[in-house]
């Protein structure tokens, strides 16, 4: 059986972004949860279908190359990551309103921890059309948290040192029973740091932080389009007491083009001609991405027709392959004629021969009303 959209998976759209994945994966996770469903054979399977596709949509890397490439974009990229699973410790935490961790049953199974690290930052990046198909080095200002220089991310006024928390002892955590699990939860005391600030810094008030904007240079590579997310490793919040930082997603979004529509790496335009250069064919010059291309109207060019530019569409991203530009011609009958244009009309209306008996439907008409 073929898996199931991801995005379908957790009922949010390909827009959603990382707080609104992280939501609905945990409304599922607290209702397919096996504990919860004991008599229910499909909720496990449920479950890791869950588990499995905010593994994806919650690690920017993966679902970059699953929103471009769908399932067979993750092959080689390993396993769905435990870490998923290992959040299902914040579901479990909201449900029994205890916190953002779980041990083993009864106290006795072992603790499975993560690395901490800094918060993830978005920027939302607008690009020209062509900006995004040729690429470019732009300059971003992005507002984040940077370490406080005057406690050196400390939070405590220098020449104090934090002491350690009385409540967990220096662990970051509180530990609770609840039925047969033993639920942990970050210390409210500490806040997890298991440290308790007496002297807070005077800058940072005892976070530890504060805002800046910050200047970074991001490449953008040819051929991107609108929901793309460039990652940029290291680049977003600082982690609390050293840890290492979040990552910043530069999200693109592209503005349209008032004369070419994309459609994946190929682009379309509309040429009008008049009818006599339909008629009598013709050389005209467009403008495209790449400068003036010439166009050879054949003599008695129909309606609709249409014309294949190879290689001036948009560059497939980290190739050197190019779409094509497809002109479609719409031949304009002219609602007007001067006296002396009409004459020459009538002169023609008399050598042309007119057949005008409704013809069979074409084979894509019927086609067309079969499956209408």
């Amino acid at each position: 059986m073929s898996k199931r959209d991801y995005y379908e998976v957790l009922g949010v759209g390909r827009e959603a972004g990382d707080a609104d994945i992280k939501a609905a994966y945990r409304k599922l996770a607290l209702k397919h949860h096996p504990d919860r469903n004991p008599e229910d054979p499909q909720a496990e399977d449920k479950f890791k279908e869950a588990s499995e596709a905010y593994s994806v949509l919650s690690d920017g890397q993966k679902r970059a190359a699953y929103d471009r490439f769908g399932h067979a974009g993750l092959q080689g990229t390993g396993q769905p990551s435990a870490d998923a699973f290992a959040d299902f410790g914040d579901i479990l935490g909201d449900f029994f309103g205890f916190g953002d961790i779980f041990g083993g049953a009864g106290g006795g199974g072992r603790r499975r921890t993560r690395a901490q690290r800094g918060e993830d930052v978005r920027y939302d990046l607008e690009l020209s059309f062509e900006e995004a198909v040729f690429g470019m080095n732009a300059e971003i200002q992005v507002p984040r948290m940077e370490r406080c220089d005057h406690c050196a991310g400390a939070g405590a006024e220098p020449g104090s040192s934090p002491t350690t928390c009385p409540t967990c002892h220096g662990r970051g955590e509180v530990l609770y029973q609840q039925s047969f699990l033993s639920i942990r939860k970050t210390c409210p005391t500490c806040n997890g740091r298991g440290k308790v600030i007496r002297q807070a810094c005077a800058q940072c008030r005892g976070e530890g932080f504060h805002k800046v904007e910050k200047k970074l240079k991001v490449t953008i590579p040819a051929g991107v389009d609108t929901g793309m997310r460039l990652r940029l490793a290291g680049e977003g919040n600082p982690g609390p007491s050293g840890t290492p930082p979040g990552d910043l997603y530069v999200v693109v979004k592209v503005q349209d083009h008032p004369v070419f529509e994309r459609r994946e790496n190929d682009l379309h335009c509309t040429l009008p001609i008049n009818v006599s250069q339909a008629a009598l064919g013709a050389e005209i010059e467009i403008e495209t991405l790449d400068g003036p291309q010439v166009i050879k109207v054949p003599e008695g060019t129909q309606p609709g027709e249409q014309f294949r530019l190879r290689n001036l569409g948009v560059p497939q991203l980290n190739t050197r392959t190019r779409g094509d530009l497809f002109v479609h011609l719409e031949v304009q009958v002219p609602r007007k004629l001067t006296r002396d244009q009409r004459k020459l009309f009538e002169l023609l209306n008399e050598t042309l021969p007119a057949d005008n008996q409704p013809h069979d439907k074409s084979v894509f008409d019927k086609v067309r009303d079969f499956f209408g």
